[in-house]
């Protein structure tokens, strides 16, 4: 009796361990394909699935996106400068069937293709294109990526340059560029601000030739700014050259009042003529401003003179000529 016992436990032991064998779980983001003695019979969505233990493998296979750097790559660019560029790619399995029977290692098949065709596609452009158009070949080389690995079950979702380095004489030589292109765009505003400010004071200086206040309200408020200083000692020249032209135009005006030739007539109307250049006289008189030197004494003697020439015409004898002025 003791040896059916043993049976019957040796029995009972390879049932439970072919029970063990014959489940197996499926994670949530993985898809579970079974093979039956070499062929693809199945393919099993997550959760507790059971096979024929010996007779079935299930290979699990992951449906998340994984991320595969691409090493740096020495290129060359359509315009013959080497750079090093690196990138970053992102793919996930949508055929897991595919995935395992069309290529032996998805994972290095993609790096490999990823580097060749990042090659290809940044030496056929320049460097400013490759530099600025960042996107666009970004885009071309997702293409090229997902029309190639759609055969092998697999979708490219990005890819992304990383780094592009470039030698230290080109980024001299680019620094140089982009001073000089700054350089060029300051003169052009400074130049643009000098136009700007020419057409301001020219119209300025419309404003002044028709209003000549104007300027003198302009020195006014400029002797206000620079007398907010209490230390500042301002010297402000007057309008000279004008003031000597109102000066000449008095002593000219002067001399010929002085210079009238009175004719004597015995007539009302010679009574009338001398109180009306008795009256001009006076006016002119009047007008004389008030000066000092020379200039006070000049006006001073012609206002007696004229005063003298102009007498009313009762104060002098008929027969007397009249005082002509020497």
């Amino acid at each position: 009796m003791l040896w059916i016992w043993a049976i019957i436990a040796v029995i009972l032991f390879v049932v439970g361990v072919l029970a063990v064998l014959s489940v197996r779980i499926v994670q949530q983001y993985e898809r579970g394909v079974v093979f039956r003695l070499g062929r693809v019979v199945d393919v099993r969505e997550p959760g507790l699935t059971l096979i024929i233990p010996v007779v079935d493998v299930l290979r699990p296979v992951s449906l998340r996106i994984v991320t595969r750097p691409i090493e740096s790559q020495g290129i060359i660019t359509h315009d013959n400068v080497s750079v090093d560029v690196s990138a970053v790619a992102y793919y996930r399995v949508v055929d897991a069937v595919k995935s395992l029977v069309a290529i032996e290692n998805v994972g290095t098949a993609i790096d490999q293709i990823a580097q060749t065709t990042l090659r290809k596609v940044v030496g056929q452009h320049t460097l400013d294109e490759t530099l600025a158009e960042t996107d666009r070949i970004n885009v071309v080389i997702r293409g090229i990526l997902d029309t190639v690995t759609t055969e092998w079950g697999v979708e490219v979702t990005l890819v992304e340059l990383k780094d592009i380095q470039l030698p230290d004489s080109m980024k001299r030589a680019m620094a140089k560029q982009a001073e000089a292109e700054r350089e060029k765009r300051a003169k052009i505003i400074n130049a643009e601000g000098e136009a700007l400010a020419a057409a301001a004071l020219g119209r300025a200086s419309d404003t002044m030739i028709e209003h000549p206040l104007a300027l003198q309200l302009r020195n006014l408020q400029t002797l206000v700014e620079i007398g907010v200083d209490k230390n500042t000692t301002v010297a402000f020249p007057a309008p000279l050259m004008s003031t000597i032209a109102e000066l000449g135009e008095f002593i000219r005006r002067e001399s010929e009042a002085s210079a009238v030739t009175w004719r004597p007539q015995s007539s009302g109307l010679d009574d009338a003529r001398d109180q009306s250049a008795a009256e001009h006289g006076t006016r002119q008189a009047d007008m004389v401003p008030c000066l000092v030197g020379p200039a006070a004494r000049s006006a001073r003697r012609s206002r007696a003179r004229l005063g003298q020439a102009i007498a009313p015409a009762s104060s002098r004898s008929p027969e007397a000529p009249p005082a002509w002025p020497r």
